[in-house]
């Protein structure tokens, strides 16, 4: 058995990595990507946020809150990329207008 830690890491910035890694990510997508190829590449994205965040909360090595911690992570994340994603989309619209 082992001894529980006094003061354990804070966990925040594993779950704020995941929400840049998905605004990097959308971003890059927004820019390279061709308009109709977008959802097909954000959902690609968007899994490789989910392996990134079960890989920084498994580095961790806290079994607590481990679901939450994820949980929290892909949300934050599904929100930057839909954010991006629609201001590109809206751009996309105003420039065509």
């Amino acid at each position: 058995m082992s001894t529980p830690e006094l003061a354990p890491r804070s966990s925040f910035p594993g779950v704020i990595a995941v929400w840049v890694a998905g605004l990097l990510a959308a971003s890059a997508i927004g820019i390279f990507v061709p308009a109709e190829a977008r959802p097909q590449w954000l959902t690609v994205a968007l899994g490789g946020c989910l392996i990134l965040a079960f890989g920084i909360q498994v580095a961790y090595g806290r079994p607590n809150d481990f679901i939450r911690r994820v949980g929290v992570s892909m949300l934050g994340a599904l929100i930057v990329m839909g954010v991006v994603s629609v201001g590109f989309g809206l751009a996309a619209v105003m420039a065509g207008a």
